[in-house]
């Protein structure tokens, strides 16, 4: 039987898979498990801007209190303001929901404890038996037991200054368009930026339900590159649904990914001997760009699996200041438990402003070397790792390409495909490198 909470908390299209049942119950379990720790858990809901969020919201709240705990509801507020909040509050957890940079079709509803941090799998699937359980009523409390709704939708200010004092530099004289993507931070965003006292132009900041992510935020960055050029802006910036990830866009209109923008933090990092064992945590999926930039300049990268939970694991485990993946999901250790979009964006401004230079100027630090991807449906991934074929292509290959480039194949995590990544100087070697591997894939798992 499949998890019930995947890689980024509970997820499907919204009063179909994500059903108000299902978020009553996930309520409900969330005051029971921690409500073991203290009698009447303090739990606060904060969610992104789709239609179904307030929906969702009360039939969470609900099950919440169903089981005598109290919901505290923030309304609008991006994924890291809730990460935030949840210990400045003082909650006993917190909770979002949101889809992140998914259509506003789908949902999602995931949890963070007591610290800001996302739940570990182990009490995931704790609370998830708990949803599988049938509910007793007959046990379940009554009268002053109960549960309260309290609104607590005043705090977003706490969060905005949180972002703002983290920031080492004002930010006078840029010209920044933001664009919000129609999402949770179309608001927040905007009143960071003017209160370094940058000049904004805010762009897909008035949501509606339902046009959030559609055609702009982090996944899709041509109105915002457009933009940028139109009006003659410093750079762009773009986070997406729920506000966990940051990229941007320079003065040229040319788009930066999270690998460019960890360079550039990781070096001003470097420079305030501010970067602890001058470490960059980034993700197999990181351009070997990044890392030979690194290495150029007396730092290194240290690789996790693909998915920020490992990124801040590793960093947790080591004390490592900065890590992210490509997607821009980025996290700063010294003021985030999890990837803040406008956390990342106030310090790669920052660092403009530090080195007086343009976007360009510092993105050109780091050659990208060009990648190939190549998705193979296969009939089944079982045992794909252990296939003698597939195994000495890839070892053929990965020789081959040696320090100049790497090489991943890996199972997708919720789809019958084998995913070949391909990366290197020479495009037209990539591309035969990752269809001739392709081949041997089909022909052995088809």
């Amino acid at each position: 039987m499949a998890r019930l909470f995947g890689t980024d908390g509970v997820r499907g299209v919204a009063n179909s898979e994500l059903t108000p049942d299902l978020a009553f119950k996930l309520g409900r379990a969330a005051a029971l498990y921690f409500g073991r720790e203290i009698k009447t858990p303090k739990i606060i809901i904060g969610r992104d801007t789709r239609l179904s969020g307030s929906m969702l919201e009360a039939a969470l709240a609900a099950g919440e209190c169903s089981a005598g705990g109290n919901a505290h509801i923030l309304g609008v507020m991006p994924t890291p303001g809730v990460s935030f909040l949840t210990e400045e509050m003082q909650a006993s957890a917190g909770v979002v929901i949101s889809a992140s940079h998914n259509p506003f079709e789908d949902n999602g509803i995931k949890f963070f404890s007591r610290t800001g941090h996302k739940l570990p799998d182990a009490v995931e699937d704790e609370i998830a038996a708990l949803v599988a359980t049938p509910i007793d009523y007959a046990k379940a409390p009554t009268g002053s037991t109960l549960g309260r709704i309290i609104e607590d939708r005043d705090r977003a200010q706490l969060y905005i200054n949180h972002i703002v004092n983290s920031a080492s530099y004002r930010l006078n004289g840029l010209k920044i368009v933001m664009d919000c993507a129609n999402g949770a931070n179309s608001e927040i965003a905007p009143t960071i930026l003017r209160a370094l006292g940058a000049h904004v132009i805010p762009i897909f900041h008035e949501p509606n339900g339902i046009n959030i992510n559609n055609g702009c935020g982090s996944t899709h960055l041509e109105a915002l590159q457009k933009k940028v050029v139109e009006v003659g802006a410093d750079v762009g910036v773009a986070n997406d649904g729920d506000a966990d990830r940051c990229l941007v866009v320079d003065e040229n209109g040319v788009a930066f990914d999270g690998d460019q923008i960890m360079l550039i933090c990781a070096l001003d990092l470097m420079e305030k001997k501010q970067l602890k064992d001058n470490v960059l945590v980034t993700t197999v999926m990181s351009n070997v760009g990044l890392a030979k930039a690194m290495k150029e300049h007396g730092g290194r990268c240290v690789k996790t699996a693909v998915g920020d939970r490992y990124v801040l694991e590793e960093m947790l485990k080591h004390g490592y200041k900065l890590g992210g993946e490509q997607s821009g999901h980025i996290i700063f250790a010294d003021y985030a438990k999890t990837g803040d979009g406008m956390l990342t964006c106030v310090k790669l401004l920052g660092s403009l402003i530090n080195h007086n230079k343009t976007l360009s100027q510092l993105g050109a630090m780091m050659k990208k070397y060009p990648q190939i991807l190549v998705n193979v449906r296969v009939a089944s991934k079982n045992g794909w790792e252990e296939n003698e074929a597939i195994k000495a292509i890839v070892a053929k290959y990965t020789n081959q390409l040696g320090d100049n480039g790497q090489l991943l194949v890996r199972a997708s995590g919720t789809e019958p495909l084998i995913r070949i990544m391909a990366e290197g100087p020479d495009q037209a070697e990539l591309e035969d490198i990752a269809e001739n591997i392709a081949e041997v894939v089909r022909k052995e798992l088809a």
